[in-house]
């Protein structure tokens, strides 16, 4: 192309010879005029093909990758093609296995609903009977509600014992008398008595050396009172001692303190039904 504009300039050129033996200083002036246009044309004419090619380049290059990309969906296509033939070859199949085994769980469902329904009967009638037998202890600090699944029993310390003591006055050995009563005819529930103190630090209580010693030694108390006084079967029964660490009421008031004082005796169905149904 450099070649042609030589060409050309060296014809314009001839032909302002021809025309005109001497130039004039116009012409001559527009024959340069018209050089430094040519000029500039190629210049941009060579830049322009510069940037064509490189849009060739690219167009090629993104042409590559899509026809890779296309090869690449069409061999997932076909793999999804044989998953969906061999999933319909067996979907009968699968379909049946899975509607038995749905009709399975199904059954287990109605199993645990049944048993838990039969729970929370027991679960409300014992609350009723305890009730009714510790009606009298009521307004002494003790009380019965049902939490989680579990019937809980709930007696002040004042109600069991004297200040710093372990030992069970007569007001709390009344309370458990009748609570025995009632437990000694309801075999299938466990027992677990557990001590709660307020937070409080233990002082002058000779072997006594802290709040959780506090708390085991009162549950331990009331253990022994049930199983040795009152006959409860010692398989049936746990004690444990919480300290200050599961309090019903943080506030740092003397109320709130003596709330937290206390014992709760913990009573839940045996589910051994329910146990043998999970590990199936």
């Amino acid at each position: 192309m450099k070649r042609l504009f030589f060409v050309c300039f060296a014809a314009i050129l001839l032909a302002a010879l021809n025309s005109c033996v001497v130039l004039s200083t116009k012409k001559y002036k527009s024959l340069l005029t018209q050089k430094d246009s040519l000029s500039s044309g190629w210049d941009q004419a060579k830049i322009r093909v510069g940037a064509l090619e490189e849009e060739v380049a690219r167009l090629k290059a993104d042409t590559a990758r899509i026809n890779d990309r296309v090869r690449s969906l069409e061999s997932k296509v076909s793999s999804l093609d044989a998953n969906y033939a061999a999933l319909r070859s067996n979907s009968s199949t699968e379909i049946n296995k899975l509607a038995d085994d749905l009709k399975k769980r199904e059954a287990r469902l109605k199993e645990v609903e049944e048993i838990l329904r039969k729970r929370d009967e027991a679960t409300n009638a014992l609350r009723d009977k305890l009730q009714k037998a510790l009606l009298g202890f009521q307004q002494n600090g003790l009380s019965v509600d049902i939490r989680n699944g579990k019937v809980y029993v709930s007696l002040t310390d004042k109600l069991l014992f004297g200040s710093g003591s372990i030992v069970i006055d007569e007001k709390g050995k009344q309370a458990l008398q009748e609570l025995a009563k009632v437990l000694k005819t309801q075999p299938d529930i466990n027992i677990s008595v557990e001590g709660h103190t307020d937070n409080q630090r233990v002082v002058n209580l000779g072997q006594i050396k802290d709040n959780w010693d506090l708390s085991v030694l009162r549950a331990t108390s009331v253990v022994r009172y049930l199983t040795d006084e009152q006959k409860i079967e010692n398989s049936r029964i746990t004690a444990t001692g919480k300290g200050q660490y599961q309090p019903l009421d943080n506030a740092n008031t003397p109320e709130a303190r003596s709330h937290n004082r206390r014992i709760e005796i913990v009573l839940s169905p045996k589910l051994d039904e329910l146990y043998q149904l999970i590990k199936q």
